[in-house]
């Protein structure tokens, strides 16, 4: 990554702290193997692949956490242009809004400005990727049966974000030269979730004349 690039994604603009992976643990393990495979300069296709002899829980567990973390410092970068002001509703476009659902205060699917709505979404994910109930940290302790639900709930929403910030915020991601990185990433999830049938096509659909442009 160039010195620019490290500017903007440095550690002050992430939206949240980054989940780190204990070493020592499965999980540090294949976060490096998945690393490694990235920063090989293995097609990202390939890169996504089940590593033989990998549980899949476990190998989509290391990458909802990663993806957390990156999509955070993209959307860290753009925050400043993205206020209440600009950006009233969360939308990917006139077509497409979401709103905001969770199990406490909003019962049911509320309209809130797109700052607010990265806010509780990142809230969210971080209450679910910390409890040892659906990401379990330790060898030996089994992913609870919701748990595809959960990560496939998790990543369809982080989705949402790729999408806001394509089609509100890519003129301020150009402005900082960081198009090809913001790229990169969501190629590398798009592939993911695809792979293992992870998000809706419904989901998907507000980018993909641009997906399938890059993704071939």
């Amino acid at each position: 990554m160039s010195m620019a690039l490290k500017q903007v994604f440095n550690k002050e603009r992430t939206f949240r702290p980054k989940r780190k992976f204990e070493p020592g643990t499965q999980r540090f393990e294949l976060h490096k193997k998945a690393q490694a495979s990235l920063n090989a300069g293995l097609d990202l296709k390939q890169a996504v692949a089940l590593p033989h002899g990998e549980d899949l829980n476990d190998w989509v567990a290391v990458h909802v956490v990663d993806f957390f973390n990156r999509i955070n410092l993209i959307y860290g970068t753009i925050s400043d242009s993205c206020t209440d002001q600009t950006c009233p509703v969360m939308s990917g476009g006139p077509k497409y809004e979401y709103r905001w659902q969770d199990e406490h205060k909003y019962k049911k699917p509320t309209a809130v400005p797109a700052p607010k709505y990265m806010s509780l979404l990142m809230d969210w994910i971080e209450v679910q990727i910390n409890n040892e109930h659906i990401f379990p940290t330790n060898i030996g302790t089994p992913f609870p049966k919701t748990f595809m639900q959960v990560a496939k709930k998790i990543l369809s929403r982080l989705f949402r974000v790729f999408v806001h910030v394509y089609i509100h915020h890519f003129d301020r991601v150009n402005q900082m030269g960081a198009e090809a990185h913001v790229n990169t990433c969501y190629k590398h999830f798009y592939y993911f979730v695809t792979e293992f049938n992870l998000t809706d096509h419904k989901e998907l659909e507000p980018l993909k004349e641009m997906t399938s442009q890059m993704c071939h």
